[in-house]
C-alpha cells in the first residue's frame, strides 16, 4: 500500500482570508517554562507564515504509512505548493500513472526515484512508457490529535 492522497478529485484550495492565532514568542522546552512568557501573547496569520503561493497551495489529506519515519503518517493533512520548482530531496506529491502518491524526489543523472519513508514500502522508480509527474512539493504535515 502507497501513502495515497485520498479525495483528490476536488482538493481544496485555500482560502486568502487570515487565520488568525495565538502566538507566544518563546520556544517550547521540556523544561519548566518562564512565568512571565504566560502573558506575552501576540496575534499572528497562521497562512501567512505558512504560504507562499495562496493560488498555488493545496491542502490534502494522506492514506497510509509509506512516509511514516518523515514524519507524514496515516490521516495527516499535507500542504502542498505547487508554485515550488521540485527538487531532489523534497517529499513531493506525484502522479505515477493516474494514482497520486506522497514520497521524497531524488534525481541523479537524468533519473528519477521516488522513495519510500518506510522500509517496508518499495520505492518508485518509473518504467519505459510509465506516466510520471510531479505535481507539488509538500511544505508542510498538519497533524491532528485525538483528545
Amino acid at each position: 500500500m502507497q501513502a495515497h492522497i485520498s479525495d483528490l478529485a476536488t482538493p481544496v484550495l485555500l482560502s486568502q482570508a487570515p487565520v488568525w492565532i495565538n502566538e507566544l514568542p518563546c520556544h517550547v522546552t521540556a523544561g519548566f517554562p518562564s512565568p512571565a512568557e504566560d502573558h506575552m501573547v501576540q496575534r499572528v496569520d497562521l497562512m501567512t507564515q505558512l504560504i507562499r503561493h495562496p493560488q498555488a497551495t493545496y491542502l490534502l489529506r494522506v492514506r497510509g504509512e509509506s512516509m511514516r519515519d518523515a514524519g507524514i503518517f496515516d490521516g495527516d493533512v499535507v500542504m502542498v505548493d505547487r508554485a515550488i520548482t521540485p527538487r531532489s530531496g523534497q517529499v513531493v506529491v506525484a502522479v505515477v500513472d493516474g494514482d497520486f502518491v506522497c514520497k521524497t524526489l531524488y534525481q541523479r543523472a537524468g533519473r528519477i526515484k521516488l522513495k519510500a519513508a518506510n522500509v517496508t514500502f518499495p520505492d518508485i522508480t518509473p518504467k519505459e512508457g510509465q506516466t510520471l509527474e510531479i505535481w507539488g512539493v509538500v511544505i508542510a504535515a498538519i497533524k491532528q490529535f485525538r483528545t
